[in-house]
């Protein structure tokens, strides 16, 4: 098996597969393919089972993969990037696994495993309602993620601490802590523009942050779009506002 990234801002993954060769992506992520590509979905293929499933799903992931097998000669699968920014492979293993953010991985060789590897709802909404969510990528094997905007890579020692805006966290090795806290202060909170909540990554380990997370660039867009306004825009962030400070006061 062979790989190679092609492009710049929008990158676009080539995998050269031999004869019996596969790999694994959730549905929907295939761009274009050999006709030696032979294509198979369900819900098996980068998690063991049903439970595998499962669990996968609870990770933001979806419950159907598709897994590419070249038949009987050579062949070769892309997978485009579906906003600008960078293609990463990581070799994944047992105490090499890594946290990537819920729409990162893109795809893997058979024997990477998918599932929940953190949660946290937020009632401010900074992401549409979904709250944070990581995918764990374990088992063994090769798999590629997909990261948006420019990604600056930083190699943090044991007790070293990195503050990021939740959206910025792209990917990071499983030795560090992870943990999701509130922004200090109210005023910070609620009119520093800034969010209501940080992430703060220890070391020791590797952490990749993202430049350009989705929900920043849904959130510039959306004053463009048909029906939006920046009147309408302003009174939503007001209302949230007001609530956010009056759910603090009263602790709910």
């Amino acid at each position: 098996m062979e790989d190679r990234i092609q492009g710049t801002v929008l990158p676009v993954l080539e995998v050269g597969l031999q004869p019996g060769e596969s790999v694994v992506s959730e549905a929907g992520e295939f761009s274009w393919m050999t006709d030696t590509v032979e294509m198979s979905t369900g819900t098996s293929g980068a998690s063991k089972g049903f439970l595998g499933a499962i669990k996968r799903v609870a990770g933001g992931s979806s419950l159907m993969l598709s897994t590419y097998t070249a038949g009987a000669g050579p062949g070769m699968v892309a997978f485009a990037a579906k906003v600008p920014g960078k293609i990463l492979s990581v070799d994944v293993a047992p105490g090499a696994e890594y946290m990537v953010h819920r729409r990162g991985f893109l795809c893997g060789m058979p024997g990477i495993e998918i599932s929940a590897g953190f949660q946290q709802s937020f009632r401010g909404g900074i992401f549409g309602g979904e709250g944070f969510i990581l995918q764990k990528l374990g088992g063994t094997a090769k798999a590629w993620v997909e990261l948006s905007g420019e990604v600056v890579t930083y190699n943090l020692v044991a007790g070293q601490t990195m503050r990021a805006h939740p959206g910025h966290v792209g990917m990071f090795q499983t030795s560090v802590s992870f943990q999701v806290i509130r922004t200090p202060g109210l005023m910070n909170r609620y009119f520093g523009e800034d969010g209501h909540h940080m992430a703060v990554l220890t070391g020791p380990g590797s952490i990749w942050l993202q430049s350009m997370p989705l929900p920043n660039l849904a959130g510039a867009l959306a004053p463009f779009l048909p029906g939006s306004t920046s009147s309408t825009v302003t009174a939503g962030a007001a209302g949230g506002v007001a609530g956010g400070v009056l759910g603090d006061l009263f602790g709910k």
